[in-house]
């Protein structure tokens, strides 16, 4: 599976992160499938979207190496309504082994979500 195959995306009606240079980019239209019994944007479809942007990013920078997420925390900041979300990675830092991996989740220009991740570098 490359970037541009949505992969486990699809199953959750997401497009694959656009990424380039250690950044990475994702939008999505969540819908009633998407929403808890709240009627927010269920906390892990933000997980997983914050978690595969990420991914994407760590890749575009890993210099063909796989990477796995070793570390998630994910800072719900307001709700997410049914609309579209904008999806922002950047990697932070690069060791030898890991890297350490920001990303931002906005809706309507409001922020919902700020993450940081660390991704183990698994060679190739």
């Amino acid at each position: 599976m490359t970037d541009s195959d949505p992969g486990f995306s699809a199953l959750i009606g997401a497009p694959a992160p656009e990424a380039k240079d250690g950044e990475a980019r994702l939008e999505v239209d969540v819908d009633e499938r998407h929403l808890n019994p709240a009627g927010t944007v269920h906390g892990g479809m933000l997980a997983t979207l914050v978690d595969t942007t990420m991914g994407a990013a760590v890749r575009s920078a890993a210099d063909g190496e796989a990477a796995a997420t070793s570390q998630l925390s994910v800072t719900y900041l307001r709700p997410g309504k049914p609309g579209r979300l904008v999806v922002t990675a950047e990697v932070r830092k690069r060791g030898e082994n890991l890297t350490v991996c920001e990303a931002d989740v906005a809706q309507d220009g409001k922020s919902l979500v700020h993450a940081l991740a660390t991704f183990a570098l698994l060679g190739n």
